[in-house]
C-alpha cells in the first residue's frame, strides 16, 4: 500500500515536472518571439532611417544643381550667346567646391578658369600634333597662349581681394589684353599662308566665345551683383 502511495507521489511530481517544463518552454518560445520581432522592427526603423537621409541629401544636392543653374542661367544671360554660355560654365560646376547659390563673382571666376583651361588644352594639343620642332609662328602663338593664361590667372587673383572699381578696370584689361594674345597669334599663322592656320583656328575657335562670355560678365558686374542683392565691395 504504501508502494502504491509512493508511486502516486512520484506520478504526481512527474506530472508538476512535466507541466512546469512545458510553461518554460512556451515561456522562452515567446521571448524569443518577442525578441526576434523587436529585432526586425529595430532593424526596419534603421533601414527607414537610412533611406530618410539618403532621399534627403539626394533633394538637397539636386535642390543646389538647381539654385546653381538658375544662377549661371543669371550671369549668362548678359552674353550675346547665352544658351552657350550656359553650357560652358555649368558642365565645368564642380558643386563639392562651389556654394550653393553661386554669386556673379563665382561664376565670373569660374569662366575665367574654364578659359585657362581651353589655353591650355590647346597648347598640348599644337605641341601632340608638331612635336618640338615647331615653326616660327607656332611657338609665338604657343607664347601669346601663355601669356593670355597668365592675364587670366591675374584676374582670377583680383577676385580673391575687394572688387572695387579699379578691380573691375583691371579685369576688363586683363581679359581684353587676353583676347589680343589670341588675335596676334592667328595673325601670325595667317603669315604662315599654311593649313596649320586652319587647323589651329578650328581649336582656338571655342576660345574667343569663352572669353567673350568672360568680358561680357565682368562689364555687367554691376548690374548682376544687384540681382543677386549684392553690391561692390
Amino acid at each position: 500500500m504504501d508502494a502504491i502511495n509512493v508511486m502516486k507521489g512520484y506520478d504526481k511530481v512527474d506530472h508538476h515536472q512535466h507541466r512546469a517544463g512545458i510553461h518554460s518552454l512556451r515561456t522562452h518560445q515567446r521571448l524569443k518571439t518577442a525578441v526576434t520581432i523587436s529585432a526586425i522592427v529595430l532593424l526596419t526603423l534603421i533601414i527607414g532611417l537610412m533611406l530618410a537621409v539618403l532621399i534627403r541629401e539626394s533633394n538637397t544636392e539636386e535642390q543646389q544643381r538647381l539654385e546653381a543653374a538658375e544662377s549661371i542661367k543669371t550671369v549668362c544671360s548678359v552674353t550675346q550667346n547665352p544658351d552657350s554660355c550656359f553650357t560652358a560654365l555649368s558642365s565645368s560646376l564642380n558643386m563639392s567646391s562651389t556654394p550653393t547659390k553661386p554669386d556673379p563673382e563665382v561664376i565670373l571666376k569660374l569662366s575665367l578658369q574654364v578659359n585657362v583651361n581651353h589655353f591650355s588644352n590647346i597648347t598640348s594639343s599644337i605641341k601632340s600634333l608638331y612635336g618640338n620642332h615647331l615653326a616660327v609662328a607656332l611657338r609665338d602663338c604657343v607664347d601669346q597662349l601663355r601669356d593670355a593664361s597668365s592675364r587670366l590667372n591675374d584676374s582670377m587673383s583680383e577676385l580673391n581681394a575687394t572688387l572695387t572699381d579699379r578691380t573691375v578696370n583691371d579685369i576688363q584689361t586683363w581679359i581684353s589684353a587676353a583676347m589680343t594674345d589670341e588675335e596676334t597669334c592667328l595673325d601670325g599663322l595667317e603669315e604662315m599662308g599654311s593649313t596649320l592656320a586652319d587647323e589651329v583656328k578650328t581649336m582656338m575657335k571655342k576660345s574667343k566665345e569663352l572669353l567673350s562670355y568672360s568680358l561680357a560678365i565682368i562689364a555687367n558686374i554691376r548690374t548682376l551683383l544687384q540681382k543677386f542683392g549684392l553690391h561692390m565691395h
